[in-house]
């Protein structure tokens, strides 16, 4: 038998080019840039698509744009109805910002650890992005039922789902922050462990693949956070009146 020894120095987790020192709290700067970055391209991307927008003959970018905004709408119609229009912003905005979020490390920088890293790759940004949505949802739904219909609705259909129903209301937000980040720190963790294993000159076309695979997953991983988004804000609307 071979023994097969793995460099483990050359397999990095959770660690990060750059952090700062703030109030007794560690900041990861890649990814405070990384998603500073990401932002300016998300409303980049909006300024081109708008920019030119006309009622007449579009041109490819609005054409692009609004066959976007239509499939959006559809699926809010169909989760929510017609009142849930206006979260179509809400949803592309998410999607588009996770989408570039995920593909962001996909950029090689040929630095150890990565200087742009995706940000959705560190735990803080999917639970941010996480709690925004579900205390957003939990103010809709008081907005929608009233606050003693709010907490009535905890009870339904029966007071023996009581405790099922807060515990599936406290899951929201573990589930969608750990699904999104999951997915993406273990497309960067394969790349580490291939960059460990193996020989420089197999590498490169398996790092390639994987990539490539890496952004399917990345754009599967936003389009279900932007799905559950639009779902969870149905069911806030959700009185029961119809």
């Amino acid at each position: 038998m071979h023994e097969v020894i793995i460099d483990t120095g050359k397999i990095t987790v959770g660690d990060h080019a750059q952090t700062w020192q703030l109030f007794g709290m560690t900041i990861n700067a890649d990814t405070v840039w990384g998603t500073l970055i990401v932002a300016f391209l998300v409303c980049l991307l909006a300024w081109l698509a708008t920019r030119k927008a006309t009622s007449g003959v579009p041109g490819k970018g609005q054409l692009l744009y609004e066959l976007v905004v239509e499939q959006v709408q559809d699926l809010t119609d169909s989760a929510i109805g017609p009142q849930g229009r206006k979260y179509v912003p809400l949803g592309i905005g998410l999607f588009t910002f996770i989408l570039f979020s995920n593909w962001l490390g996909l950029i090689p920088s040929g630095h150890n650890p990565e200087w742009l890293p995706s940000p959705t790759g560190d735990i803080n940004l999917p639970l941010a992005l996480a709690a925004l949505v579900i205390i957003s949802v939990h103010v809709t739904s008081m907005r929608a039922r009233g606050i003693g219909g709010y907490l009535k609705h905890y009870a339904q259909p029966s007071i023996l789902m009581l405790p099922i129903n807060i515990i599936e209301e406290v899951t929201k937000p573990i589930t969608l922050t750990f699904r999104l980040f999951g997915n993406v720190f273990a497309g960067g963790l394969m790349v580490s462990v291939m960059v460990a294993l193996l020989p420089g000159y197999i590498y490169p076309p398996f790092e390639f693949g994987w990539k490539l695979f890496d952004m399917f997953i990345g754009a599967i991983q936003a389009f279900i956070f932007a799905l559950l988004t639009i779902i969870y804000f149905g069911m806030a609307l959700d009185t029961g009146e119809h």
